[in-house]
């Protein structure tokens, strides 16, 4: 499955609509990278991505609503936290 996929199987509550979403759990989906995730989710204000298997924060700055962001259990690198910080 494409993160855009997952993204749509986890929005049935919401008849499947990705773009008003504003919670999204994507947690244990063997996740490596996130992307274009802003450009489908704008509305995002809570993301829940533990327990993948991420290993850089990228592009969630660009998710402008975003007020909780759970990454643990994920391999995110040292120089990649301090860089997002």
């Amino acid at each position: 499955l494409t993160c855009k996929d997952m993204v749509r199987r986890r929005a049935e509550h919401n008849n499947s609509e990705i773009f008003s979403l504003e919670e999204l759990s994507l947690h244990q989906q063997n996740i490596e990278k996130l992307e274009n995730l802003d450009k489908w989710c704008r509305h995002l204000k809570t993301l829940y991505l533990q327990n993948n298997l991420i290993s850089r924060i990228e592009n969630v700055n660009r998710l402008k609503k975003l007020e909780y962001l759970n990454l643990a259990l994920n391999n995110i690198e040292n120089s990649a936290i301090y860089t997002f910080l």
